[in-house]
């Protein structure tokens, strides 16, 4: 697909390679510039508009953007236990997402957050959610809140700690 952005066509030839030959893509040579820093991706798969799997890390675990490009990708594939994995054969009908994260910041409570402009990662103890910003359905900061407290296990009432980021964002959300 020659209209998609180096991280989506990345994260695409990753899942197609993983799939065909049940190793990782190895990391390209020569990377665009912005592929070669460090930091937390999240890739998306959609399939008729409909999510097909959603992995990622909100802090660098990989070399470089590109390392962790292929790594999600294949998570979002393979293991996200929501969804069944993807087969080769669906992979003509899958829109992929890529979003790279900046590195939270913590902030002081609700008002600082905005759902269409930063994502949220909630925080007790060791448990965590994180949700991605500008997500279709989420028009609140209570309601993007409320969803990442929920992913992480947090009863509501509970004290939280609340961080922000910004992404950007490659391919179809």
């Amino acid at each position: 697909m020659a209209s998609e952005s180096a991280p989506v066509a990345l994260a695409r030839q990753s899942l197609e390679h993983y799939l065909a030959a049940h190793e990782h893509l190895p990391t390209p040579a020569g990377l665009p510039a912005e592929l070669e820093a460090q930091a937390g991706v999240f890739v998306s798969l959609k399939k008729r508009g409909e999510l097909r799997g959603c992995i990622g890390t909100f802090a660098p675990t990989q070399p470089n953007i590109a390392a962790e490009i292929i790594h999600n990708a294949v998570s979002a594939g393979t293991q996200d236990p929501r969804f069944w994995p993807v087969e080769a054969k669906e992979l003509p009908e899958i829109d992929i997402s890529v979003d790279i994260l900046s590195a939270p910041e913590r902030v002081n409570g609700l008002a600082d957050l905005d759902p269409g402009k930063y994502g949220v990662i909630v925080r007790r103890g060791r448990r965590s959610g994180l949700l991605l910003p500008d997500l279709a359905g989420v028009d609140t900061v209570e309601e993007q809140v409320g969803i990442a407290m929920q992913k992480a296990g947090i009863e509501p009432g509970e004290e939280i700690e609340l961080y922000r980021f910004s992404v950007t964002r490659y391919g179809k959300e």
